[in-house]
């Protein structure tokens, strides 16, 4: 029978010199695919792609789609920010936003062990139940998780709310307690909000939570930058009445967290309106559940305790550095008799904090879109889709990631002048050009740490987290008290920390998984790719800056130009070095269009 088949296929190619080279060709790309765990996109006889994936391609690539959708608001959100924290900063100037960070460094804490991380928990156990057919179990999860967050969330909004003047005092910052303050009804609003959100990740959309984190910062940075400014002119008459002059700046910073809460509430308020609409999905649900029976309530807790416990220790501990960076910088400038720098140098490390994490908001998305999708995976023992996921949401980052620190490094005056001109700029260049390559390595822990939790080593993470900030701590201290490197100390102690979390989670995966990193297409070819990029990049912009007037407006015409000059370099660096091929073009979001383009200008 093979032997007829195969006879059959060697006559209907002999008399076509050029199918077996077609034929070839169409084996080599499936093979490929094949090795990534993909279907190939077999070609309509004119060579056109076709206009359906395969289930199974759809399925591998479904996760990097929706990621890609929470990236696009992720990055809303951070340039949202960067936007309003131009005229806040305006406003409460270089020590009140050194309270302002101060404060949020707190409030994060805070809020992880509250609710930061139960969007992760709750999505990775109903992603798990509905991947089984179990929906009323999923809906009992989400009911239960509501307990979690009126109960945890409760506790750490009173304990911020009380704490507020301790906290403050340790961190050298005694007048950051009044936007501690404000902050702490934020964190019960957003501890509801995470159920909301991690319950509609766990039916595989990021839409919901997408579209409430855009909303969130367009209300979080309308109320800020009023409340700012009234609250900055009574810390001016109290300055008068109290003869200090710290109150200004005290009042102006909880004015801009009053923001934070205006908007986490705008958020959950959308996303309730989203859980009654969705009611009539729910029970159409309902009457397709495969279970034999529910789920008690108890052991339901039980579990959901035991899932959200390692990921919000191990969050708590990846996040703390920012606290414990804050506590012995503060202490080590006292210490050195530079005191009065504490809050100017912090307010800018702020700055350059907020840079840097727009480029990570990409590997945050991936990542909270990959455990789902994962744990979907798992529970249906589907080894090639886990190592196919871990693979591409790897690769994903790393082509973001790579050639974003490079461009922060190029492009660290000119962004830096135009977003935050002040008398401190040439500090932030520094601090911005020595901390770049964070970058990589955040972008790197935190898709490492969504895939261990992804595929139920969540113990892992924090335990890696914990060894990891032991040694930054250590180092923090040498350079700090030893060097006496000042804020340059946070910053490198901060790069170290995220790469100790690379070296040790990617040993767990390979451990864990029997992985394999493949490294030329992942980071060589895209390093190489990121530094044409770069020098082209540079071109650009002093090109453009000998040639344009002074003036902001201009400076931004400047950075935009040379920035778009960037993502083609590099879109073409990345295709015609072989970085990406096609079958990867294809699953990439949009990718149909992007490989008309690639054609149309005759890069495939």
């Amino acid at each position: 029978m093979e032997n007829n088949s195969r006879n059959q296929k060697e006559r209907n190619t002999r008399g076509n010199p050029g199918a077996n080279q077609g034929q070839a060709a169409q084996k080599a790309a499936a093979a490929h695919a094949a090795a990534r765990g993909q279907a190939y996109p077999a070609r309509t006889p004119d060579g056109a792609l076709p206009r359906k994936r395969t289930a199974k391609s759809s399925d591998g690539a479904n996760f990097v789609i929706q990621g890609s959708i929470l990236a696009v608001a992720g990055i809303m959100v951070r340039l949202i920010g960067l936007v309003y924290r131009i005229p806040l900063i305006g406003i409460i100037g270089d020590e009140g936003n050194g309270y302002y960070t101060s404060a949020f460094s707190i409030y994060s804490i805070l809020l992880i062990v509250s609710s930061y991380s139960l969007p992760t928990a709750v999505s990775k156990m109903v992603s798990a139940k509905i991947a089984k057919g179990q929906y009323r179990n999923s809906v009992r999860i989400y009911k239960a998780s509501l307990v979690y967050a009126a109960v945890v969330g409760g506790i750490a909004a009173g304990l911020m709310w009380f704490g507020a003047d301790a906290f403050a005092g340790a961190m050298k910052m005694p007048y950051s307690s009044y936007a501690l303050r404000t902050l702490a009804p934020t964190i019960w609003i957003m501890a509801f909000l995470g159920v909301l959100r991690g319950y509609f990740q766990g039916t595989g959309t990021m839409v919901p939570t997408a579209v409430s984190q855009i909303l969130e910062q367009i209300m979080n940075a309308a109320v800020s930058i009023g409340a700012a400014w009234y609250l900055f002119r009574e810390g001016e008459r109290a300055n008068l009445v109290r003869g200090g002059t710290e109150y200004s700046y005290a009042f102006g910073a909880a004015g801009g967290t009053i923001g934070t809460g205006a908007g986490a509430l705008a958020a959950f308020l959308f996303c309730l309106l989203l859980m009654v609409s969705y009611k009539p999905i729910m029970q159409k649900q309902y009457r397709k559940d495969r279970a034999g029976a529910t789920e008690g309530y108890g052991r339901i807790a039980g579990t959901l305790t035991l899932t959200i416990l390692p990921i919000v220790l191990s969050s708590t501990v990846y996040n703390i550095s920012s606290v414990l960076d804050n506590f012995f910088f503060g202490q080590g400038m006292d210490y050195l008799g530079q005191g009065e720098l504490i809050a100017a140098q912090w307010g800018i490390f702020g700055k350059y904090h907020t840079l840097f994490m727009i480029p990570v908001a990409i590997a945050n998305a991936l990542s909270s879109s990959l455990i789902p999708s994962l744990s979907m995976a798992v529970a249906n023992r589907d080894r090639g889709q886990v190592l196919d996921k871990v693979s591409t949401a790897i690769r994903f980052s790393m082509l973001i990631a790579i050639p974003a620190t490079v461009g922060l490094t190029v492009l660290a005056a000119p962004i830096s002048n135009l977003l935050f001109p002040s008398k401190s700029g040439e500090l932030l260049i520094k601090i911005t050009v020595a901390g770049a390559s964070a970058v990589v390595f955040y972008s790197l822990s935190t898709i490492t740490n969504a895939i261990l939790q992804g595929i139920n080593h969540m113990n892992v993470p924090l335990r890696n987290a914990s060894v990891s900030l032991a040694l930054h701590v250590v180092m923090l201290l040498v350079m700090l008290y030893g060097l006496k490197w000042g804020i340059y100390a946070v910053i490198f102690s901060n790069i170290l920390f995220a790469l100790f979390m690379c070296i040790l989670n990617g040993a767990a995966i390979r451990k864990y998984l029997r992985y394999r990193q493949e490294v030329k297409k992942t980071f060589l070819l895209p390093a190489l790719c990121a530094l044409i990029m770069g020098c082209a990049c540079y071109g650009a912009s002093f090109g453009l800056s000998r040639l344009l007037p002074q003036g902001r407006l201009w400076l931004g015409v400047q950075v935009l130009a040379a920035v778009l000059v960037a993502v083609a370099v590099y879109g073409v660096c990345l295709i015609k070095l072989g970085a990406v091929d096609e079958v990867e073009l294809y699953d990439m979001p949009s990718g149909r269009r992007l490989i008309r383009v690639a054609r149309k200008f005759r890069l495939l």
